[in-house]
């Protein structure tokens, strides 16, 4: 696969983490086992050194223009996620993950009835009386040892899988802390900023599962397309923002029930 086509990949995984505060390996990990035959195990490790750099700082700097992000709950995420990325990345080259992956999709399935809530949507296309729930605060102010065991159990995931982390942050900060969708997304992207990844991309590149060359150029697209993705999110009322999230999360879900294990056989 030519670099060009890389950085369509980048892109497209930088407005997704634009969008939703995510890592981009979502997008990149399927992408490169389709279009460039990468094995599933070297194209998680690509993916984790393609999110390796600062790529998502224009879409960083949208939001802090916007004043929607948690620059505090960043860091403190941060720290979690630098502890525990390495410990991901070497279960996933040691220990089979196919159970992990199964617990990983039904809570993606549960943060995502939660976020679209399909029985309102129904009773409000029925005209039947809707209960709203309240929003959440504007500005919550969580200590920091919740924020960084969100980072741990972020940093195993993001390892394990080559995702970033962002899945399991924004599901965490609004269910857990009550954060407000396009806040907890933009402290998402703030958080995965740092190099956490750094010794989980050293125990790939040992095992021989990267490709330096292709995460450089994935990561080219990454810079570009993230700002995009946080401009769009940006612009968007928070309901929306939810709804686009749990129909997101459906495709994640999906992702590791099911088209993971089918292409990780291709």
């Amino acid at each position: 696969m030519s670099g060009p086509w890389l950085i369509l990949v980048g892109v497209a995984a930088g407005v997704f983490a634009g969008l939703f505060g995510i890592g981009g390996g979502i997008i990149i990990v399927p992408s490169l086992i389709l279009l460039a035959g990468f094995p599933l195990v070297k194209a998680t490790g690509t993916s984790l050194a393609a999110i390796l750099l600062p790529v998502g700082i224009l879409g960083v700097i949208a939001y802090c223009r916007a004043k929607v992000i948690d620059l505090r709950a960043s860091a403190f995420i941060a720290a979690g996620l630098l502890v525990t990325a390495a410990g991901g990345a070497w279960l996933a080259n040691t220990l089979p993950a196919e159970l992990m992956q199964k617990f990983f999709a039904v809570f993606c399935l549960y943060v995502c009835w939660n976020f679209i809530d399909p029985a309102r949507r129904y009773r409000k296309w029925r005209g039947l009386t809707v209960t709203i729930k309240p929003e959440p605060e504007t500005d919550p102010h969580p200590s920091p040892w919740p924020l960084i065991g969100i980072g741990l159990l972020a940093g195993v995931m993001a390892g394990m899988f080559g995702i970033g982390g962002g899945n399991i942050i924004v599901p965490m900060l609004t269910l857990a802390l009550r954060y407000p969708p396009k806040r907890a997304i933009a402290t998402s992207l703030g958080a995965i900023l740092f190099p956490f990844g750094i010794p989980g991309v050293i125990i790939y590149s040992k095992a021989g599962n990267l490709d330096l060359a292709a995460a450089a150029w994935i990561a080219g697209g990454l810079f570009l397309g993230t700002v995009f993705g946080a401009l769009i999110t940006i612009r968007l009322q928070g309901r929306t923002v939810k709804l686009f999230y749990g129909l997101f999360l459906i495709f994640v879900a999906a992702w590791f029930l099911f088209l993971k294990s089918l292409l990780g056989s291709l």
